[in-house]
């Protein structure tokens, strides 16, 4: 290594004298590169304090006993300095000048910052004791040489290096989380909590480690602090609900905090222990978050009590009825295209009640109104009992039971034969489904029994159920019509087939997030950035859609997806499949989704929509329905109803 010129001065004076002055000098420049190549062998440098990284400058302060060895590259120069002071505390500073900043911003990133001197104490007792002497050695070495400090040229010049290089890091990282700290700003104002959180923190920390170490005394006194502060945070959120003690534990635990500080602290593992508890807790929200679907999931496929048991009081009264009183009033009206016809498949009667209730009550004229309400065989009974009993003012209704749709069968249609195959039967039952990480919530909510009722799927024979109509106002049971819909009769389609609200936002809700594009049938068909669309208030035109064939286009979709290769299940990703092209996108105001699972929607957005929908988990007729969002619901329940209160029905 070639020494800075003007850094070997002295030797140089030392060589030109006479005499023994120049093999003193020649003794003293051996002893200089002796030094300097005990220092190239040696790994990194641990120092505590002040760190200055520039154009190849190191200047730090530790205590005795702490430094480690300090890489040196054979193509810089340098300079050391090593000066002592009373406590025995001495500073060393290193001058690289060669490949500028990035060598000791590299040669600073080997480097352990260790607190008030203490060393570093190995697990291996053996290796520590060898790493403890060849500290100490090499510290002697140090304190040996009295080599010249750079002058004060070379000083500014790095100091203003070092100013560059901490501008650098401050803009690359320290100032991306200043900004997210800035937008993600905390509101809380509760600094004790805060504080006592931090502290439980760091003292679980030091207990792990005063354990490791077998520091007993410590281990005590820092599992009767996180008791005690446990005790006194409990189940708080704001400061002014903690126990009136709280600043004497907090004091407490600062001091002993500050004790296992003094002894134990260890840069790296403290960094360890923090990085494990990070891991610990992410894993731990993990599960939370899988036990949380999984809860959901069961609360979604469990029917409350009031409505089964509405269901079943409506069928025993319906069949203790005479047949004479079965019928529906108004049946002229079921097939003729001039009224406005709605169909509705449900097998919940309170939820239909409310999606007829809802729109008779904002129409302008009900008398125009005809509704085709579909449901299951257990449940055909009661919703006829409850429209008897509570006829929809002038408007007509008509209930049909699934069942009694002989040319719905499995030979004709593939869904129903799917459902009913051996593999879909173990898909949904078998024991042994997986629990692993990789079984994730998504694969869960596929498992919701609507997937496997044919109710769910009769949006795709709309034609074949109603062959003598030509429009249709598909609505979903879980919906609140709060405006008269007459004008979605009057919406020009452009030779569409289905009008419908379009659901994406920049890059969310497109035909990537519903289909399986590594698929060759959807890549080559569809446009994974084609815009989705929601299905629960669609303007259907039925001869548009039977000149196109669409329910056969459907079918074949259907067959392709036989082992759930082109989509999961559900409805939504073979209608867009069986409608690309043929939608046509109405005003965002007819329909306002997500009242089942965003608690954020804009209250505005509410009120001025013409159909509310609680797609999603929370439907407003379960215990886990949100709060602020019921009431548009209940608005159209009469509690006082006899029925309701024998089946104790609350608001």
């Amino acid at each position: 290594m070639a020494l800075k010129k003007g850094s070997v001065s002295g030797f140089a004076k030392h060589e030109d004298e006479g005499g023994n002055g120049g093999i003193g000098g020649y003794r003293l420049v051996l002893a200089v590169l002796v030094a300097l190549s005990v220092l190239a062998s040696m790994p990194f440098v641990v120092v505590s304090g002040f760190h200055s990284i520039g154009e190849g400058v190191i200047s730090s302060s530790p205590s005795k006993g702490v430094i480690d060895d300090i890489p040196v590259s054979t193509n810089n120069t340098a300079t050391i300095g090593v000066n002592s002071s009373v406590n025995n505390n001495f500073t060393l500073s290193l001058s690289l000048v060669g490949n500028s900043s990035v060598d000791a911003i590299s040669m600073l990133s080997q480097t352990t910052v260790v607190s008030r001197g203490t060393l570093q104490v190995e697990e291996d007792t053996s290796l520590g004791a060898r790493r403890i002497a060849r500290e100490e050695r090499n510290e002697n070495q140090l304190l040996e040489l009295d080599l010249d400090p750079p002058n004060e040229d070379t000083i500014v010049k790095l100091e203003n290096a070092n100013m560059q290089a901490s501008e650098l890091v401050d803009s690359s990282i320290t100032g991306k989380y200043s900004k997210w700290k800035k937008e993600n700003k905390n509101k809380n104002q509760d600094s004790t909590i805060r504080l006592m959180r931090d502290q439980i923190i760091m003292a679980r920390i030091y207990l792990s480690i005063s354990e490791k170490k077998r520091k007993l005394d410590l281990v005590q006194e820092l599992q009767i602090c996180l008791k005690r502060s446990r005790g006194v945070l409990g189940e708080a959120n704001i400061d002014a609900e903690l126990h009136y003690s709280a600043p004497k534990k907090i004091k407490a635990m600062a001091d002993v905090l500050s004790k296992a500080r003094d002894q134990l602290f260890d840069c790296k593992l403290v960094t360890r222990k923090l990085r494990a508890m990070l891991l610990t807790e992410e894993e731990k929200v993990r599960r939370l978050k899988r036990q949380n679907t999984f809860l959901i999931q069961l609360g979604v496929k469990g029917i409350p009590g009031g409505i089964r048991c509405l269901s079943l009081r409506l069928t025993i009264d319906y069949y203790l009825l005479p047949p004479e009183r079965r019928n529906f009033p108004r049946s002229e009206n079921l097939e003729d295209p001039r009224f406005h016809h709605y169909a509705l498949s449900t097998d919940n009667v309170l939820a239909a009640a409310v999606v007829v209730n809802s729109t008779v009550m904002n129409a302008k004229d009900s008398s125009k109104h005809v509704f085709h309400l579909v449901t299951d065989s257990l449940n055909f009974g009661a919703l006829k009992m409850w429209f008897l009993l509570n006829p929809p003012e002038e408007a007509t209704i008509h209930v049909e039971n699934l069942d009694e749709l002989k040319w719905l069968n499995s030979s004709y249609c593939p869904v129903l034969r799917q459902l009913n195959s051996a593999a879909m039967r173990e898909y949904y039952f078998k024991a042994g489904h997986s629990t692993t990480r990789s079984s994730s919530a998504s694969n869960l909510k596929y498992r919701n029994p609507k997937y496997l009722s044919m109710l769910n799927h009769l949006r795709f024979y709309l034609p074949q159920i109603f062959p003598e109509l030509d429009k249709i106002l598909f609505l979903d049971d879980d919906i609140v019509v709060q405006k008269d819909l007459t004008g979605l009769w009057l919406v020009d389609l452009e030779g569409k087939v289905n009008g419908a609200v379009e659901t994406c936002v920049e890059n969310f809700h497109r035909f990537d997030k519903y289909l399986n594009f590594s698929n060759s049938f959807i890549a080559r068909e569809f446009d994974p950035n084609a815009c989705g669309w929601a299905y629960g208030m669609n303007i259907f035109d039925l001869k548009e859609w039977k000149k196109r064939n669409l329910t056969g286009v459907y079918h074949t979709w259907q067959n392709l997806n036989e082992d759930r290769l082109l989509w999961k299940l559900g409805t939504l990703p073979p209608g867009l499949m069986t409608f690309y092209g043929l939608t046509y996108s109405l005003n965002k105001s007819w329909h306002v989704l997500g009242l089942g699972y965003n608690p954020s929607i804009n209250p505005s957005e509410i009120e001025n929509a013409a159909v509310i929908h609680y797609n999603g988990n929370m439907k407003p007729w379960m215990e886990m329905a949100m709060t602020k969002y019921r009431p548009y619901w209940t608005k159209y329940i009469d509690y006082d109803h006899p029925y309701l209160r024998q089946c104790n029905f609350v608001k």
